[in-house]
């Protein structure tokens, strides 16, 4: 675990300033500058590229996860990536065809409630290609295993982009409605720098061959589409689901409350980056034990991190809105606790996605994914109309509670293998107490003291915890090495 556990502190840094950026974004300058109308419609178009992203990739993102440790030679691996960066035109063509055929009624459709969005639908259809193409060159440098400047495009460049043109709208150099067009072109600029990084890590020659095992990768390269397509769907159904229910500033609204919830995933995000092509080299090689400790430390180490953000953004979410210009994204408060569960079981489950993708049982992840997607759209359907947009998080923390179980129970009757330990159970016992206990404390209506007051305790005491506790082996020697760089030398011993 020791490259996994050096490159996953580095992304969570990247990740930690990438949220910081974007909580300047999403909670002052996208309500100030944009209004909740515009920022509403950028959310909205994003989500909606999100949902289609699978479908222009054709799953080779992945494609190239599970095969590039199966080639020995390097003349096969070069094969094999000519071929690959190819792939996504399989769709890409097509899509593009339809989209000049029947750019009217696609408009039409999707701009019943808001006629906004009619101006932007290419939008779209272009951040869904630069993003596809993207991640295909991302997984190019990651089973490099090199996954820190990649993230670093992935997560930072984005909201550092949404910052300089926000800052543009605000001195006037870019209107409100272009915004969205200069958006799209700092996707593309990103795409070039992930390709030109991609090509300088490993640069194959290109072959006009195509791999033995093409049928393979293509049936592969269809289920994860599928499967993929599927899955988007409960990422980001809500955020286009919300418009065509409500007034379009409510999806700005959630979509807050979903980025601050999110921050409990930052150490699956930077983790991931480097496991999964780990997961797919152990299977690849039939390694059943380094599988198991991969599966079994990824689950539990990224509870403990992950339990501490949740502890800081649930104990502070509400001075913390309160703090925010526009009270009416506080109407969300309660979307951050019911999202944030959702999160810290998707945590728990640790590298288990990537097994269940990469395995020689990978099909079954298309039915496990319509099915989510199915009941997401089920519920959302019910409990938007009944509770509004706390609804639509309802239907995410159902939908992932219930479906997360059923994959851990799969692996456990396929492999043989569980996540959970004794000591999950001990770590998860704590962040309740610890929830519980500081939670009802008020401090008089001073937001940002309440803020202070809970983090630094929560997180000196929680460190302390799990420490005593050793649960952890790899955190427990992270952070002797710290207190040691910092100076503690006597306390980390």
């Amino acid at each position: 675990m020791g490259i996994v556990f050096n490159q996953s502190y580095k992304n969570i840094i990247i990740i930690i300033v990438a949220i910081l950026i974007g909580g300047f974004n999403t909670l002052f300058f996208y309500p100030t500058f944009l209004k909740a109308q515009y920022y509403g419609l950028v959310v909205f178009l994003l989500a909606t590229s999100n949902l289609l992203m699978p479908l222009v990739s054709f799953g080779s993102q992945h494609t190239i996860i599970k095969y590039f440790s199966s080639y020995k030679s390097k003349r096969e691996k070069d094969i094999f990536m000519s071929s690959v960066i190819f792939i996504p035109m399989l769709t890409i063509i097509p899509i593009s065809l339809l989209v000049v055929q029947f750019h009217d009624t696609i408009g039409n459709f999707l701009s019943i409630q808001n006629p906004i969005i009619d101006s932007y639908v290419w939008v779209i259809f272009l951040v869904a290609f630069a993003t596809s193409y993207f991640e295909v060159f991302y997984s190019w440098a990651r089973v490099q295993l090199k996954s820190v400047f990649g993230n670093f495009l992935k997560e930072i460049f984005p909201r550092v982009s949404i910052l300089i043109l926000l800052s543009l709208v605000y001195i006037g150099h870019v209107t409100k409605e272009n915004f969205i067009w200069w958006l799209t072109g700092f996707y593309y600029l990103r795409l070039l720098i992930m390709m030109l990084y991609s090509f300088y890590l490993y640069l194959p020659k290109f072959h006009f061959s195509i791999p033995k095992n093409i049928t393979e990768i293509l049936t592969y390269s269809l289920f994860i589409f599928l499967a993929g397509s599927a899955a988007s769907i409960l990422i980001d159904i809500d955020k286009f689901m919300i418009p065509q229910k409500e007034i379009i500033s409510k999806t700005a609204f959630y979509a807050v409350a979903v980025f601050i919830a999110t921050v409990v995933e930052i150490p699956g995000r930077a983790m991931f980056q480097i496991v999964n092509p780990l997961v797919a080299k152990a299977l690849n090689e039939y390694d059943k034990k380094e599988l198991e400790n991969l599966y079994k430390k990824s689950s539990l180490n990224l509870l403990v991190v992950s339990g501490l953000f949740f502890l800081l953004i649930n104990l502070s979410v509400e001075p913390f809105y309160n703090l925010i210009l526009d009270s009416s994204y506080s109407t969300a408060i309660s979307v951050v606790l019911i999202i944030s569960i959702s999160k810290l079981i998707l945590m728990s489950f640790g590298c288990g996605p990537a097994i269940l993708a990469t395995a020689k049982f990978y099909k079954i992840t298309l039915p496990f994914s319509i099915l989510m997607a199915v009941s997401v759209y089920v519920l959302n359907d019910k409990l938007i109309d009944l509770y509004s947009i706390n609804g639509a998080a309802l239907s995410t923390l159902i939908v992932i509670s219930f479906f997360t179980f059923c994959k851990i129970i799969y692996l456990k009757y396929k492999l043989n293998i569980v996540p959970y330990s004794y000591n999950t159970f001990r770590v998860l016992i704590l962040i309740l107490f610890l929830f519980f206990l500081v939670h009802p404390l008020d401090f008089g209506g001073n937001h940002l003291i309440e803020i202070i007051a809970k983090s630094i305790p929560v997180t000196i005491g929680y460190i302390l915890l799990i420490y005593q506790m050793k649960v952890s082996g790899e955190i427990n020697s992270f952070i002797k090495k710290t207190l040691s760089k910092l100076g503690f030398q006597k306390i980390s011993k």
